[in-house]
């Protein structure tokens, strides 16, 4: 099916590849589709619904039938579109969502049953019997669902992300965007041309058409030439621009390596990039539009422009024997170059009636319509409605043209909604959708190559003003300039299906099925009828779709309106936005300074919020992580033991009224605290729960710094943030997180002093620093700061240097703890010390406690008001009957606990009416040899002495325990005071 003489391919260049376990050749520059079909292969896929046979439709990115799967094993990649995957020596592909072949496709059998799987069906089947649904119909659903699948082996390629800066970037590399990027070029701007296409120059190199007094295609490789060789331009080519988001942000996906037969040795697959641009030109063209008629869905049922794109850019000729249907010129345009190259073409149907048809010496039918195809896994033959009656035509393929869609998506990204051009009857991009964005050429409704090439001179040169610059003349070659000529066409009738969206097999039937049984929103429209929710997201089809519907309901086009364009433009695999974290989590991991040397001590590390914090520290001889946690629990109860702390939200907070801002914020005053000391607070939510605790130490007349716990410090930031700006933003005051410019260490136990004053410059006694004292300290000439505070009820303190010094801080700190019979401790040690002493944490706070619940209702001042205070003294908060903090420790030493665990009366079924507490945290005491807990109990400050019932029913455990004082050791406070 190759046409001699046609095409830009290197056939000095020929490549194998394999489809579906075939052997086909092709030439560096093919396309899978456009090599299949030089090999005569039509058949490429199946629907998703049907599962009815689909051939190549398009020829770009808008592709909604030709998806396949490429690669093999882990490298298996599916629903990749063959239009746009270039093919290379030893490339695998195959088809997808048919078995047992593409050709024999058991579940055909669903189009035999179409008339009862019309447009919303699985509303009103998977209804009934309720008990089917888990049993039958989602297991069902599930196993039929999807297109291509993945291989469900470690994905082993690299994927990049990075960042671009620029004055200017120009999307689309077409005669719209070569134009403005190469006029804002010259004018001296930084430019960047991305293209999604392996090779600049759009439609150009798809046309045979003259610019200036050469083809189109030479006329864009001198123009991207020149651009080449300017410094102050970066060409993109294979590279999506994405999805348009604030402040002239860019998301754009560049396939670095997909077109190489040689994968891996550190060469990204993909680089997914943000572009941040001062302004954009968008010059994405338009897409061609099908017609709906019966059976429109044949294998060589294609898009005139495709046809032509495969002819003059690929040497292809899609079929033996074409007929071309369309209502605008641009049907002509096919039928003139496909008669030029020798194919023959059966005829030109045109529905206009008062047309002319020049340079085009074959059949032509006017006024006429294409109203039914035959064949099934290849078209065989079109019927021709005229207005004598209908007539059968033998062809193996069908160009057909609808009119011209300007690809309005990516102005969409931020709400803006496209406008209505009756003069193209298509949508166009509103002005102002983006930011600092204009728009040029066919994506703007401009549809000759004359008015593409002027239009973006104009807003290249419109850019340059903007941006300060003086505008340039740029000389507009010669270039076809005929008018778009028309006529609206979007379905033939006919009693068969005609389809709009191919991909899901949506018909013109159903849409107005939709709107017989009310939904006559285009997005309930969308739901209800899957139109336009396949990869190709209705490119192809949605305003066909609209002006069904708008016909259906009597409404306009325009009131009809469109459904919500939202990014990414085309799909973008999650590696390639993850990039950097193979075989991690999605979520970014935060690490502390101390990590390396944690994990070289083999410390497995535990997620903290997005913090990464070691578990325990293993040693020779331990088997269990018991045995870790008690031996470091001892290091702080009987030596000195070292922990990071630096994942505690750190915000620094100045102004004259910053005291005003604490005392609002906290339940407690701060504003009368002295400078060097540092208070405990509680912040409740608006609703009057606890939200966070923590410290603030005042380190200066207008300067404190809150300590916040690590999973609330984001939203203690945006509480701090709401506060200013929307109730006082009259306050003098100014706050930022500091957690990552400062590295803390807790330092606890008996010889912690002693640890100190073998560390620090200047020696340190109780007197001059006395429990909750703060102050600025030097470490080696290094300025840091130092704090005694406790979160182990032990003679401790934390010290503080900026985060550069964080990492050799704590290689000295665990030197000098160990030469004192100490070590580091981890979260688990952690968590047994302060459950010891009855200190909460976010398993306490977790959203439904009060003030009053935790045992620190007096803590909410009685002299000031504060977020929270008033809600929190409602009669429901503050009943007695409230499940309240208490400790609780088992009768049998031997006794397990659980948290999470129901507390029950201790003769009372453990069902859920009888239901009095919880348990919210639990850990191995050494100390008292037993396990210990805090909970929430009924009445519980009232019930110290009695008995209850833990019951665990998940897990199978049930205890009898002893409801006690939330603070198990040392109650009188005399180890914290050293």
């Amino acid at each position: 099916m190759r046409v001699a003489g046609k095409g830009l391919v290197d056939r000095a260049r020929p490549v194998s590849f394999s489809f579906d376990g075939v052997r086909y050749g092709g030439f560096a520059g093919d396309t899978v589709a456009s090599a299949l079909l030089a090999n005569g292969v039509k058949l490429m896929g199946r629907s998703f619904k049907y599962h009815r046979p689909r051939g190549v439709l398009t020829a770009g990115s808008e592709e909604p039938n030709a998806l396949i799967t490429t690669g093999k094993g882990a490298a298996q990649e599916p629903n990749v579109r063959a239009t746009v995957q270039e093919v290379y020596d030893g490339l695998v592909t195959r088809s997808q969502n048919a078995w047992p072949s593409l050709g024999f496709d058991v579940m055909e059998v669903n189009d035999l049953a179409a008339p009862f799987l019309g447009a919303g069906f699985y509303y009103k089947t998977f209804m009934w019997p309720k008990r089917f649904w888990e049993a039958v119909y989602e297991p069902v659903i599930r196993k039929a669902a999807g297109l291509g699948a993945l291989s469900g082996k470690t994905n082993e390629d690299c994927y990049e992300r990075a960042y671009a800066f620029c004055d200017l970037l120009v999307i689309g590399a077409g005669t719209a965007g070569l134009m403005a990027a190469l006029t804002a070029a010259r004018g001296g701007l930084d430019v960047i041309l991305a293209d999604e296409d392996s090779l600049m120059g759009g439609r150009l190199n798809a046309e045979t058409g003259a610019v200036g007094h050469q083809s189109g295609a030479a006329w864009a490789a001198e123009v991207v030439a020149e651009l080449e060789g300017m410094e102050n331009v970066r060409l993109m080519a294979r590279t999506t621009v994405t999805g348009a988001y604030d402040g002239g942000m860019f998301g754009a996906l560049e396939r670095v390596n997909q077109h190489n037969s040689r994968r891996g040795g550190g060469a990204p697959l993909e680089c997914f990039w943000r572009i941040a641009a001062k302004r954009s030109i968008l010059c994405a063209g338009a897409i061609e539009r099908p017609i709906a008629f019966q059976n429109n869905d044949r294998p060589g049922i294609m898009t005139a422009g495709a046809v032509r794109a495969y002819l003059n850019r690929w040497g292809v000729s899609p079929g033996r024997r074409v007929a071309v249907f369309g209502n605008n010129d641009d049907a002509h345009r096919t039928a003139r170059d496909l008669a030029a190259a020798g194919v023959h073409v059966a005829a030109l149907i045109d529905s206009r009636t008062d047309v002319g048809v020049a340079d085009f010496d074959g059949r032509v039918f006017k006024g006429a319509q294409v109203c039914n195809a035959g064949g099934r896994n290849a078209l065989e033959s079109v019927t021709i409605r005229t207005a004598g009656g209908e007539e059968a035509l033998q062809v193996d393929c069908l160009a057909v043209s609808g009119g011209w869609n300007p690809t309005v998506h990516l102005t969409c990204h931020m709400g803006g909604r496209p406008a209505w051009r009756e003069d193209i009857q298509a949508f166009v991009p509103s002005d102002g959708s983006i930011p600092d964005m204009d728009v040029a050429g066919a994506c703007n409704g401009v549809f000759s190559t004359h008015g593409c090439l002027s239009d973006g001179v104009e807003k290249g040169n419109a850019a340059l003003k903007a941006l300060g610059k003086k505008a340039v003349e740029v000389e507009v070659p010669r270039a076809e300039d005929a008018p778009y000529a028309h006529a609206p066409l979007w379905a033939v009738a006919g009693k068969g299906r005609a389809w709009l969206d191919f991909q899901n097999d949506v018909s013109v039937k159903d849409v107005k099925q939709a709107a017989v049984e009310n939904f006559r929103s285009v997005e309930h429209m969308k739901r209800y009828t899957m139109q336009g929710m396949a990869t190709d997201q209705g490119k192809n089809s949605n305003v066909a779709a609209l002006a069904i519907l708008a016909d259906a309901t009597g409404r306009g086009i325009p009131e009809t309106g469109t459904t919500t364009f939202r990014p990414p433009y085309t799909p973008v695999s999650i590696a390639a936005m993850g990039a950097g974290a193979q075989g991690h989590g999605f979520a970014p991991e935060r690490w502390t300074t101390s990590h390396r040397r944690s994990v070289e001590m083999g410390a497995p590390m535990i997620e903290a919020g997005l913090w990464y914090r070691p578990s325990y520290f293993p040693k020779a001889g331990e088997s269990t992580w018991r045995q870790s946690c008690d031996r470091e629990v001892g290091y702080v109860r009987r030596a000195v033991g070292v922990c990071d702390v630096s994942t505690l939200g750190k915000i620094d907070i100045q102004g004259p009224d910053a005291g005003k801002l604490l005392d609002f914020v906290y339940t407690n005053t701060f504003s009368t605290l002295k400078v060097g000391r540092v208070r405990y607070g509680l912040m409740l939510r608006e609703d009057g729960f606890v939200m966070d605790d923590g410290t603030c130490a005042r380190l200066g007349e207008r300067h404190f710094v809150m300590t916040t716990t690590t999973a609330a410090a984001g939203n203690v930031m945006k509480h701090l943030e709401f506060v200013t700006q929307c109730l006082h933003p009259e306050w003098e005051v100014a706050f930022t997180s500091v957690t990552e410019q400062w590295a803390q260490f807790a330092v606890a136990g008996p010889k912690a002093r002693e640890l100190l004053n073998g560390l620090l410059d200047a020696e340190i006694d109780g007197e001059s620093w006395p429990v909750m004292a703060c102050g600025p300290v030097k470490i080696g000439g290094v300025e840091g700061r130092l704090f005694r505070i406790s979160f182990s009820g032990e003679h401790a303190y934390e010290v503080a240097v900026p985060s550069r010094f964080g990492a050799s801080l704590f290689d000295v700190l665990l030197k000098l703890a160990e030469e004192m019979g100490g070590g580091p401790y981890g979260m688990e040690a952690l968590n047994v010390l302060r459950i010891e002493k009855g200190f909460i944490t976010h398993a306490e706070i977790e959203g439904r406690a009060t003030a009053f619940d935790i045992g620190m209702a007096r803590m909410v001042s009685d002299k000031k008001d504060c977020i929270g205070k008033t809600m929190a003294a409602r009669p429901g908060l503050v009943d007695e009957k409230r499940p309240q903090l208490v400790g609780l420790k088992p009768l049998d030493p031997a006794g397990k606990m659980t948290a999470g665990a129901h507390l029950f009366d201790r003769e009372a079924e453990a069902v859920r009416v009888n239901y009095r507490g919880h348990v919210s945290s639990v850990g191995f005491s050494p100390d008292m040899g037993r396990m210990i807990g805090l909970g929430f109990l009924a009445r519980g400050p009232e019930r110290h002495g009695e008995i209850v019932r833990l019951v665990d029913h998940l897990r199978g455990v049930e205890t009898e325990v002893e409801v006690c004082s939330p603070v198990f050791l040392d109650p009188e406070g005399e180890r914290v005071r050293g």
